[in-house]
């Protein structure tokens, strides 16, 4: 396994979890760098790239995970393909949950292998425009970046808004399109009419870094590692209570528990880990065995979504770490619709109840309630993953919850 910090290299080793694709260049890598460790980016026609790309199975790793092949097929179909309407191709590098900084440590180490990406899902789509969302230094890398090559100087840069719902892909369009980052409740999938009406095509930098090599090495290269429905590896940013925080490449069949251990973790001061970021879910120690796959978690409700984990200390109460976030999730909201306006402050105050001991199971109930009407009910997706994750502490710390309601916190005998 591989670690990638700034303003330093270091590395953490583990049998089990052994890759290191997506920084093979170096540390902040200039354009010779990239050449020497991945050589020239060979040109493949729209058919045989995509041919390429679903027998690799290679998915988004932005969070969705959605089968790249499949978002690249719709924009040429709808575009140029049929209609003579050029697509567009974003390259999502913002990041606005608080725990993931994968993103950033990627565009500022391997900008090259990003650019990479793009020109290559541009090509294969016919995109006319290719553009990259990105803020502070990793803007500043790409635009280094793209100024020591010439065929990339077409791409165009556009400085990210900031905040949690900014990252989401209609939010993006409408930034790009109306300089309002907020998410929009669309009738039609972005493939189809996105940015000025035109076929588009949001892809995390992460994905596109993983789609140039598979340009480079092609499909069988790529399956070579990682779990056989969904290969490969994946970049993951690890935060909390352990020996050292940072962003890891590891196999996408990785454990949690092989992930965590390369890191030196002592795995009896832990009680659960935050799988997934803000909106993910809990998953307890007790199964920290389980793969870091989308299907292996499911009976947690969980997911890798953008590739986080953060550890929790027994020393910390879950129910006071999940109610801050629900309140910040909460002040998050982009105010469109009456799930985010009204039911999540509701949840904010109810799940802050919970973790403080007032009237617990009467909040607890609440709480699962309220749960149950916001999902499917919003604007955007924002009110889904908030629910997600009220509903996972609730059952994970469950007994927890019943401490709590008997007026202790087991945590803070610890």
């Amino acid at each position: 396994m591989t670690m990638t910090m700034d303003p330093t290299t270091s590395g953490a080793s583990s049998r089990a979890v052994d890759a290191g694709r997506l920084f093979s260049a170096g540390h902040r890598a200039t354009l010779d760098a990239h050449l020497r460790a991945y050589g020239e980016l060979p040109q493949r026609n729209p058919d045989a790239m995509l041919a390429e790309l679903q027998a690799a199975g290679l998915t988004g790793r932005g969070g969705a995970a959605f089968p790249v092949w499949r978002k690249l097929s719709a924009a040429l179909d709808a575009g140029g393909r049929r209609r003579g309407r050029a697509p567009i191709l974003i390259a999502n590098g913002t990041e606005g949950e608080p725990l993931s900084s994968k993103d950033a440590v990627l565009l500022r180490n391997a900008p090259h292998l990003v650019i990479d990406g793009m020109l290559a899902a541009g090509r294969t789509i016919g995109a006319r425009n290719v553009l990259i969302v990105a803020e502070g230094d990793a803007l500043r890398a790409v635009e280094r970046a793209i100024g020591e090559r010439r065929d990339a100087r077409g791409i165009e840069v556009v400085k990210g808004a900031g905040g949690f719902v900014s990252g989401e892909a209609s939010a993006l369009v409408n930034l790009i399109e109306n300089d309002d980052a907020r998410p929009v409740d669309r009738t039609k999938r972005l493939t189809t009419a996105g940015l000025r009406g035109r076929p588009t095509v949001v892809q995390n930098v992460e994905t596109l870094a993983h789609l140039a090599l598979i340009a480079r090495h092609g499909a069988r290269w790529f399956r070579s590692v990682g779990d056989p429905v969904d290969p490969g590896t994946r970049l993951v940013t690890v935060t909390g209570d352990v020996p050292t925080q940072g962003v890891y490449e590891i196999r996408t069949d990785a454990t949690v528990r092989e992930t965590l251990a390369a890191l030196g973790l002592d795995f009896g001061t832990v009680s659960a880990a935050l799988i997934g970021g803000y909106q993910g879910a809990w998953v307890p120690a007790r199964a920290f065995d389980l793969p870091l796959t989308a299907l292996d978690l499911a009976p947690f409700d969980a997911s890798p979504g953008a590739g986080i984990i953060h550890v929790l200390g027994d020393h910390r109460c879950p129910l006071d770490v999940t109610a801050g976030i629900v309140k910040y999730l909460a002040g998050e909201s982009a105010g469109q619709c009456g799930p985010c306006m009204f039911g999540l402050p509701t949840m904010a105050d109810r799940f802050a109840a919970v973790a403080s001991g007032q009237a617990v199971a009467e909040n607890a109930a609440d709480l699962a309630r309220l749960a149950g009407l916001v999902v499917g009910r919003g604007s955007c997706h924002h009110p889904d993953g908030t629910a997600r994750l009220v509903r996972s502490a609730l059952t994970v710390f469950d007994h927890d919850v019943r401490s709590h309601a008997h007026g202790r916190c087991v945590r803070s005998a610890r």
